[in-house]
């Protein structure tokens, strides 16, 4: 995982971690402040990365979706095809969010919202009254790096309604020395309009769905990549139901997110571990059937390494020439050291001319009996490779 920042002296530093199933730990780091943060300088600089880990140990570089890290990734592509490239989950939900907070229908009580809370927390006198009324309870208020928090703050204010129209409406706001300046009497109109808060509670129906497969992400309390394109895809459905089902409304919020989910979390990886994932595999008995993923995954699926023959065997047995593969293909399709051919149990048991003779039945009795084996005596294990 790779992300570049800058501390509090002003000097860009890029820095580098390594994520397994143990956890993650902190790799490398350096201080590029003099140089130019190009395609070419990031792809170096993960590509030595790579070398000290191993190219074998590598599945995935994680970064955030900007031109440049974009442009690395085509440079990785050529130079080791067998590792992909990904971007940032939390990042790319968090432009998603911004895409829609820029719709017409949402923009407007966004801009409010801000306005509203950038007022309160601007003057001493109005942010005593807010306390006053609200129990000493603050009101979330926006980033600047993560749109997410414009949900909170609707959020936050959503949960105060009732006590901000009280505050708006008292006799020590008329009183208050900003009751004649205009952002107060913006502010006023925003609390007092209903049209405001039906919006409100429009915009947390929608960015709700969102906001639930971002904490979920951040939470990090649980192997995540193969819930990430099925997490989306109950979003979408929890949007559209939420603006019922009229195309008008929800095709632009939908045509935002399948505009920068692709090419960033419909990979290869996040599609086969989608499928693979029982949780959705149980939940839903016509996954295995959806034509579009099914698509999506086998186009890419010849990036994981140059056993083209074997992975379209694996994939669809049945369309392809047995013949053309053989068990090592096979290994390396899937990554594995041992060829999985028929071995024999270590359980197995040395048979002796008694153990095929009976004392009591001839042997002609004994062959037109049924053929079984013992429970208790385990004598191969044959291994099919399916």
């Amino acid at each position: 995982m790779m992300d570049a920042w800058s501390d509090r002296k002003r000097r860009s530093i890029m820095n580098l971690c390594v994520s397994s199933k143990i956890g993650t730990v902190f790799l490398s780091s350096k201080e590029c402040s003099g140089e130019a943060h190009t395609s070419q300088h990031i792809y170096e600089y993960v590509e030595s990365c790579i070398q000290q880990v191993g190219p074998e140990n590598v599945v995935q570089v994680v970064t955030d979706n900007a031109t440049n890290n974009m442009g690395a990734t085509k440079l990785l592509k050529e130079k080791i095809s067998s590792i992909f490239w990904t971007s940032c989950v939390t990042h790319t939900i968090n432009l998603m969010l911004e895409g829609i907070g820029a719709l017409p229908m949402f923009k407007k009580s966004l801009d409010q919202a801000k306005k509203l809370t950038i007022f309160i927390y601007a003057h001493h006198k109005t942010l005593v009254m807010m306390r006053s009324y609200t129990n000493k309870r603050e009101i979330i208020r926006s980033g600047v790096t993560r749109f997410a928090t414009a949900f909170l703050t609707l959020q936050s204010l959503s949960e105060k309604k009732e006590q901000l129209r009280h505050m708006f409406s008292s006799n020590e706001w008329e009183e208050c020395k900003f009751s004649g300046k205009p952002k107060r009497i913006a502010s006023y109109k925003t609390v007092t309009s209903v049209q405001f808060w039906s919006s409100v509670t429009q915009c947390l129906k929608v960015f709700s769905p969102l906001v639930k497969v971002l904490r979920m992400i951040d939470a990090n309390w649980k192997p995540l990549m193969s819930f990430v394109y099925g997490e989306i895809k109950i979003a979408k459905e929890e949007i559209i139901k939420s603006l019922g089902g009229n195309e008008k409304h929800y095709k632009p919020i939908i045509d935002i997110i399948n505009t920068k989910m692709k090419g960033r979390l419909d990979s290869t990886l996040h599609l086969t571990s989608y499928l693979l994932n029982p949780y959705y595999h149980y939940n839903d008995s016509q996954l295995q059937y959806d034509h579009d993923v099914h698509t999506k995954k086998r186009n890419r699926l010849e990036t994981t390494n140059n056993s083209l023959s074997a992975q379209e065997w694996i994939v669809d047995c049945d369309e392809c020439d047995v013949d053309e593969v053989d068990l090592k293909m096979v290994d390396d399709a899937l990554a594995t050291d041992v060829s999985q051919a028929p071995r024999e149990s270590p359980r197995t048991k040395e048979l002796l001319d008694e153990d095929f003779e009976s004392e009591s039945e001839s042997e002609e009795q004994v062959l037109e009996e049924e053929e079984y084996e013992s429970d208790g005596v385990q004598i191969m294990e044959v291994y099919k490779l399916i």
